[in-house]
Order: structure tokens, then sequence, then C-alpha cells
């Protein structure tokens, strides 16, 4: 079956920058998108970045011109890469696989920004 593996998340300082990966495995894919998500307590999960097959990308507005989101050679993983880090984007980060008209989710890796 499909999985996601996700990996990069941690603790960094205002200012600071982490990148997020993300393998997809279980399937061979195509016309398919990729994307991260962030989830904080009593909210509701949202998009950060979002990139398909085809090479478009998604970004929300405020990570727009810190975070760029790419792929591996292989073109089933993708990264995140977040500079610039802000406190507001601390939270779990969800990698998803849209792919056949399914959703996919890792399971989250915590990003923690705090002085």
């Amino acid at each position: 079956q499909v999985q996601l593996v996700e990996s990069g998340g941690g603790l960094v300082q205002p200012g600071g920058s982490l990148r997020l990966s993300c393998a997809a495995s279980g399937g061979i894919f195509s016309n398919y998108a990729m994307g991260w998500y962030r989830q904080v307590p009593g909210k509701q999960r949202e998009l950060v970045a979002a990139a398909t097959s085809g090479g478009s990308t998604n970004y929300a507005d405020s990570v727009k011109g810190r975070f760029t989101i790419s792929w591996g050679v292989s073109k089933n993983t993708v990264y995140l890469q977040m500079n610039s880090l802000k406190p507001q984007d601390t939270g779990v980060y969800y990698c998803n696989l849209k792919w056949r008209g399914v959703t996919y989710w890792g399971q989250g890796t915590q990003v923690t920004v705090s002085s």
C-alpha cells in the first residue's frame, strides 16, 4: 500500500532554517501531487505548499518567499525548504499525496520555532 515517510522536523530558533522530506512508496505514481500541510492545536490542517508532477507549485501566502517545495531526483520524494522561520510556523507538518482520486497522509513531523 502507499506509504509516506516524513523526516526533518525539530526545534529551531526564529530566523533559522529546516528542511522536511517526504518519501512516497507503494505505487507507480503518475499525474499526482504532493504537498505539505500544517496543523496546530484547535485549528484545521492548512495547506503550506504543494507541487504537481506536471511542474506547478502552490504556496500559502504566509510562506511565500520563505519556503520552497521541490522534487527529489526520483520524483517520489518531495522536500520543503523552510527559511526565515517564525514562531507562527510552529505546528505538525503532514506530507500529503493525491493520486488516482485518493489522498494519502504521512504521520506528521513536529516543527517548533522558538527561542
